[in-house]
């Protein structure tokens, strides 16, 4: 079968390491099946997997892709939920020790064929096209966590969104303006911005700049290269919201503002299967259309992932099974 697969990792050229062919065909083992794909959508994580980084050491060669859509024997279609853990462990997944997410300790989805316990696939509802579910298991998955469960905010709020046109970044966008708050948006260039707007921004702002007012809650994605902007941009009590590093690991915190003005930090990877089920009924509820830039066919895998890595996505990156999105 056809998949998309990591070789290596590279940190200074993470693509060199990375290859489209064919694969063998996975057999599920008891308590999984298999899964036929319909579509996936490439993430930088699957960017920190070419450069060699991972929650868990990364056994090469290794299928990435960690979200998708796909149809099982009966002919159902299934949106994957991406984390898997100890067999015994209940609680949130995200806080198992133990806990690993597609394509880290077992192949990804980004193949024409992928298994996964049968547990981790929920039923698409007949109101969210395939390509919108691919979207939904990591990057919007991880705004909505962001948003709902840790932001503390509520409608009539501010929020900022330190980006404009990646997967999770237009999420918070999306999602955000569809319950009610007042949406702000950081982009580099007049066209990212542009982008939030319409997806329901209503303010945008180059990267740093000085705010017209302190915001509720930000959201970062980034890491270090947002960061000090991040915390000059919230206001007395309000929250940060960090999900991302693309942009560097180490974050220079003002210690100070931190403690004298009452910050809440949070860290959000992803979200619990609950949480996975709220948001999948959230998108079908309210009818949202995710922000998809490009739709490729599987084949093209190395195209998707150049432009996931160049930042030159609007919006997310869906593969599918064949040229013609379903």
């Amino acid at each position: 079968m056809l998949a998309v697969y990591a070789t290596s990792g590279n940190d200074e050229t993470p693509l060199a390491g990375l290859k489209v062919g064919q694969v063998p065909l996975p057999t599920p083992p008891e308590g999984w099946v298999r899964v036929k794909l319909l579509a996936a959508s490439a993430n930088y994580h699957d960017i920190f997997t070419l450069k060699g980084f991972g929650v868990h050491p990364i056994k090469f060669p290794r299928i990435i892709g960690c979200e998708g859509v796909g149809m099982l024997e009966d002919g159902s279609k299934v949106v994957v939920y991406p984390f898997m853990t100890a067999p015994d462990y209940i609680g949130d997944e995200t806080l198992d020790p133990g806990r690993h997410a597609l394509s880290e300790l077992t192949e990804g989805t980004l193949a024409q064929y992928f298994i996964i316990p049968a547990k981790n696939v929920v039923p698409l509802p007949s109101t969210v096209d395939v390509t919108s579910g691919a979207v939904l298991g990591i990057a919007w998955l991880t705004a909505y966590r962001m948003l709902f469960t840790k932001s503390g905010l509520r409608a009539g709020q501010t929020m900022l969104v330190q980006g404009s046109s990646g997967g999770v970044s237009t999420a918070l966008i999306q999602l955000g303006a569809a319950a009610g708050m007042r949406v702000w948006a950081t982009g580099r260039t007049a066209e990212k911005r542009q982008l939030a707007q319409s997806l329901g921004a209503e303010k945008t702002f180059e990267p740093g700049a000085k705010l017209p007012a302190q915001v509720d809650a930000v959201f970062d994605t980034s890491g270090a290269v947002t960061w000090k902007h991040s915390m000059a941009s919230v206001k007395a009590g309000g929250t940060i919201v960090s999900c991302g590093a693309h942009g560097g690991f180490e974050l220079p915190t003002d210690s100070l503002r931190l403690f004298v003005d009452s910050l809440s930090i949070h860290g959000v990877y992803a979200g619990s299967f609950h949480e996975f089920q709220d948001l999948i009924s959230y998108v079908a509820a309210k009818g949202i259309k995710p922000c998809i830039g490009k739709v490729l066919p599987l084949s093209q895998g190395e195209e998707a992932l150049r432009l996931v890595f160049e930042g030159k996505a609007q919006g997310k990156v869906v593969l599918t099974a064949d040229s013609v999105a379903a």
